[in-house]
């Protein structure tokens, strides 16, 4: 199943399978989302759901059971 992922604050908007992993799906869009570690606990790729939901993109995939998903993307100095 596809869903259309759309990243703000740049609008972009990428097609992506159910299971994929968030940060694949930027790399392919052309959307950085800075990574430290890559297991979570540095916070480095926290990211907002439309839901509200923060996540660690590094530990995300793509959701299944949506169509369409939004995600914020911070844009943290520090990293």
């Amino acid at each position: 199943m596809t869903v259309r992922v759309r990243f703000l604050p740049d609008d972009i908007t990428a097609e992506a399978e159910v299971g994929e992993p968030l940060l694949d799906v930027a790399d392919r869009a052309g959307v950085l989302i800075p990574t430290g570690c890559l297991m979570g606990s540095c916070h480095a790729c926290t990211v907002e759901l439309d839901n509200g939901d923060i996540i660690r993109a590094c530990i995300s995939s793509v959701p299944p059971g949506r169509k369409e998903m939004t995600i914020n993307v911070f844009s943290d100095p520090t990293w």
